[in-house]
């Protein structure tokens, strides 16, 4: 990865509307979710930004009583919301034993605190809120980039992520100062304790023993890491670092590989954004991929890092990096071309996504602060049963005033009903399947925009497809 120079860095970006990925509404009610995390079960646990974490089921419905519950010690963001709240959570690789989890908020004095809790001892559905321990907490100067996701290596080490502390453009030059925390990916040892800390450094860490470095700090150079994740099969390292004015990024680190400079204040993804004292070009490390804030499309702000899948229910994805835009409401991906990563976007406008979620199977899961909506990425090409899939058409896309739905290959027919779907997961329609081979669906009176046309059959197969209304 160093020695790469923005002169030589390549990347085809592609922005489109293939239909090689789809979402089907997963989950609805939440509170601002900003991060999703799976405990080695069939459960999603969901952070709302309030200081919350609800439990959501593997049939989508929400558990009654909130997971944790720490409104009190969390930063108030108020009725509009900032950046800051609670914001990360991480599972103990031995939570089913020990029961111990680690979330990441900004506190009442607007710093950032890295605790442990513990599940309940009596009620193993819900937390103790009165077991923290803090781990760790960072002083920050502004009210803005603030990172917030961790996750568990396959080394059982957490690593953190932590913003350059924001106002605009690092003024503190915090990213290229290896002398504090912010700005960085942090990697720390919770099981054991050293030097008057509730936790350890690793003895592999890049700058363990040196003068005027933290030893905590695994990567750095990076202005807004709103969210990381290892690649489940090889551990390599993915970041989605929020940029300045124009340039959002994807890292990618190869496993075991550390003390990377990421070049933020001086680089914003491949171009200079601030060169003074910065150290030479080949000292840096690049993105694989970046995309401006003006490309084609809707006006881009924001990215929000998601995971490379590694499940099995859609071949398709396989190997491909999943990443949103907070502004644009496009979701992406990365595929490898051999040499370097092309980049496809796809508008959903179903949320200001903040969060993808991978759960215990490798699915992949995707959060709108603003609907309160979780969906699961799908591939619409593909089924379980091939002839529901294939045999089902349904035009015209867009569409106006109706929308027909050709059930001519089916005999028997075997639809039951089919439910309409907008991007909040409202139902605007559900109806009973006809006997003919040909349904029309009245659709005039809607908005323009996106729906979801969900298809449910007598042996209890769905299949969910994407409308457009205009």
């Amino acid at each position: 990865m160093k020695g790469l120079t923005p002169l030589f860095m390549c990347f085809l970006v592609y922005f489109g509307q293939a239909q090689v990925l789809d979402l089907e509404l997963f989950a609805t009610g939440l509170a601002r979710p900003v991060n999703i995390k799976h405990a080695n079960d069939s459960r999603l646990f969901v952070v709302e930004q309030e200081g919350t974490i609800t439990v959501v089921n593997d049939d989508g419905t929400l558990q009654a009583q909130p997971f944790l519950d720490i409104r009190s010690k969390v930063y108030d963001i108020g009725p509009i919301g900032d950046e800051r709240g609670m914001l990360g959570l991480a599972f103990h690789p031995n939570y089913a034993t020990n029961g111990y989890f680690y979330v990441n908020y900004i506190d009442n004095s607007e710093n950032t605190v890295i605790s442990r809790f513990t599940r309940d001892a009596v009620d193993p559905t819900i937390a103790d809120p009165n077991s923290e321990l803090i781990i760790l907490t960072i002083s920050q100067p502004f009210s803005n980039h603030n990172g917030g996701d961790m996750h568990f290596g396959s080394d059982n080490f957490l690593y953190i992520a932590t913003g350059d502390g924001g106002s605009g453009g690092d003024p503190q030059d915090n990213g290229q100062n290896t002398n504090n925390l912010l700005g960085k990916i942090l990697r720390i040892d919770i099981d054991n304790t050293a030097n008057g800390n509730n936790y350890a450094i690793p003895n592999d860490n890049p700058y363990v023993g040196m003068v005027n470095r933290r030893e905590e700090i695994w990567v750095y150079g990076l202005r807004n890491p709103w969210k990381f994740s290892f690649d489940r099969l090889n551990n390599d390292l993915w970041i989605g670092d929020v940029g300045q004015d124009d340039i959002e990024e994807v890292d990618l680190l190869p496993a075991g590989t550390s003390g990377q400079n990421l070049g933020w204040r001086c680089y914003e993804g491949s171009v200079v954004y601030n060169g003074a004292g910065c150290p030479p070009v080949n000292e840096l490390t690049f993105p694989v991929a970046e995309y401006s804030h003006f490309a084609s499309g809707e006006f881009k702000c924001s990215i929000t890092g998601g995971y490379r899948y590694r499940g099995t229910s859609y071949s398709s994805f396989e190997g491909l990096y999943f990443f949103a835009d907070y502004c644009s409401q496009e979701i992406g991906y990365l595929s490898f071309n051999g040499s370097t990563w092309d980049m496809t976007l796809t508008d959903f406008s179903g949320g200001n996504w903040t969060a993808f979620g991978e759960d215990t199977n490798g699915e992949l899961y995707v959060a709108g602060i603003n609907t309160g909506r979780i969906y699961k990425l799908f591939d619409p090409s593909l089924n379980t049963n091939d002839e529901f899939m294939s045999n089902l058409n349904v035009y015209p896309v867009p569409a106006k005033s109706e929308l027909t739905i050709d059930y001519s290959l089916y005999s028997p027919l075997k639809i039951e009903y089919l439910t309409l779907y907008d991007v909040s997961g409202k139902v605007v329609n559900k109806t009973a399947v006809t006997n003919d081979q040909f349904q029309k669906l009245d659709v005039s009176s809607l908005a323009k925009g996106y729906y979801f046309l969900k298809f449910k059959s007598r042996s209890a197969e769905t299949l969910v497809k994407k409308i457009i209304i205009n």
